[in-house]
């Protein structure tokens, strides 16, 4: 993935719980700003990519 092998399970971490943040606050911001809470869930889905993307 990035550099060494062994910080690959630290990547991933990092990325899900980014994911995870994004679609949490996405949701919280959906009835206040629709198009913010819409770019926080393209960001997700394009991190969800980049790690398939990544992971073949």
């Amino acid at each position: 993935m990035i550099g060494d092998a062994s910080l690959e399970p630290i990547w991933l971490s990092i990325a899900v719980i980014a994911v995870g943040v994004l679609v949490w606050g996405g949701w919280r911001q959906f009835r206040a700003d629709r198009t913010k809470a819409i770019l926080m869930w393209i960001c997700a889905v394009v991190i969800l990519g980049n790690l398939l993307i990544l992971r073949v």
